[in-house]
């Protein structure tokens, strides 16, 4: 268990919540901004969809006007006509209907529900990256804490170590070399715990601030005891399920095929465009001229690009180039992924080999230190002795703490770039 020291001038200490590492995830899902930021933009990005599938609706406007005119004047600058303004109120409907632009709007509709599904997937690559930080976080504050557990324990030794030799130096069995090595130790013991609250109270911060809170929460962590599993043995299959499963992956896919079809949009730009138009309306006050008292009509427009100093030219094939350059962006992405998860698996094999190794060493340390201290109590070492067993103890014990939570870590880090969960 870990639980942040109390700050500086805290006089009333807050009861720590204790705090899984499953708990701790479930946590930042719902606190996190970055999650909701993501979550929120795949949101908009689908009523993109819904903006380009409008044009494929009628488009119906109510127009009220009103107009009063100088007898006889007509409208004589401006534009080409002079037409005749009488004076009326009237009100009528006008009514657009695409029949056909060539498939422009259509390929702007799957281009854009591709890219609604690109962002959902870079929605679920945030949350998986979060995921990540806060297990990252958790094992970081399990691991200071160990290593302030071994600093707190550093302390208490040398500090007995230090109250025996003053003892025999008073009492002249001692020489006062001997009990300046033993003080030295005992303020580099200092120095150190020093060192691993500062870090606990940073790991802490990092994991407050990774599960939402703006300011430092008390948790009491909950470590799982249960034995660690060796990492899986055959990479290539890791890699295979990170290439496949992997969303950011899966949302380049989306974005590489959002690309292509927006270009066969801008393509059409250079087709036809054909509409229907329909107005209806009523004159109830208006000039005798204007006869009768209502209006109708309908008719078909069709609209053919000719000639736009090459502007829908330019815009395909900025289309094309920018198409090719998200497969570029997929094939260098599928690459480093590929890297990632083998070294994962390489670190995740080295951290696990580790931890044999550091308990062995710990064990030989706590062995060398225990004979070191029989050695000078009987007089048969030096203080020199004793105190590069003590260091060698104290990194012992460093380096024991941190592989445990090194090879979780790693076993984390691995899982996320395999499957990205």
């Amino acid at each position: 268990m870990a639980v942040p020291p109390a700050t500086a001038g805290q006089n009333n200490p807050v009861s720590a919540t204790s705090l899984s590492l499953s708990d701790a995830q479930a946590l930042a899902l719902k606190n996190n901004p970055q999650i909701s930021f993501a979550r929120l933009t795949a949101l908009a990005s689908q009523q993109v969809t819904r903006e380009f599938r409008s044009s494929l609706w009628p488009t119906v406007t109510v127009d009220l006007t009103a107009v009063d005119s100088e007898p006889g004047s007509r409208i004589t600058a401006g534009a080409l006509n002079n037409p005749t303004v009488y004076p009326r109120a009237a009100g009528g409907t006008m009514v657009t209907q695409l029949i056909t632009d060539f498939g422009r709007t259509t390929n702007l509709i799957s281009s854009a529900n591709l890219a609604a599904k690109a962002e959902n997937q870079n929605a679920l690559a945030t949350k998986e990256q979060i995921l990540l930080a806060v297990d990252q976080a958790f094992y970081n504050a399990l691991q200071t804490h160990a290593v302030l557990t071994v600093a707190q324990q550093t302390v208490s030794d040398r500090q007995t170590v230090s109250n025996q030799v003053d003892a025999l130096f008073k009492s002249k069995l001692k020489s006062e070399l001997d009990l300046s090595f033993a003080n030295v130790n005992l303020a580099q013991a200092k120095l150190l715990l020093l060192d691993t609250q500062n870090n606990e109270n940073a790991a802490f911060a990092a994991l407050s601030a990774v599960l939402g809170f703006s300011n430092l929460q008390s948790f009491q962590l909950v470590d799982d005891s249960s034995p660690s599993a060796a990492p899986p043995g055959n990479v290539e299959d890791l890699i295979s399920t990170a290439l496949a499963m992997r969303p950011e992956i899966l949302a380049l896919e989306f974005q590489s095929e959002s690309a292509a079809k927006f270009q066969k949009a801008e393509r059409d730009l250079l087709f036809p465009d054909i509409r229907a138009l329909g107005a209806v309306g009523d004159t109830p006050v208006r000039n005798p001229v204007i006869s009768p008292n209502w209006y109708g009509a309908v008719g078909v427009n069709v609209e053919v690009p000719v000639f736009n100093g090459f502007l829908f030219t330019a815009r395909a094939r900025e289309a094309s180039l920018r198409e090719q350059a998200t497969r570029e962006r997929l094939r260098d992405l599928r690459d480093r992924i590929s890297r990632d998860v083998r070294t994962s698996w390489l670190n995740a094999n080295t951290a696990y080999q580790r931890l044999a190794v550091t308990q062995q060493l710990l064990d030989q340390a706590n062995l060398a230190l225990n004979l070191a201290q029989a050695r000078y109590h009987l007089g048969l070492g030096s203080i020199v002795e004793l105190s590069q067993a003590q260091l060698q103890q104290t990194q012992a014990g460093i380096s024991d703490a941190q592989a445990r939570y090194d090879y979780r870590l790693s076993l984390a880090v691995l899982q996320y770039q395999t499957s990205g969960f």
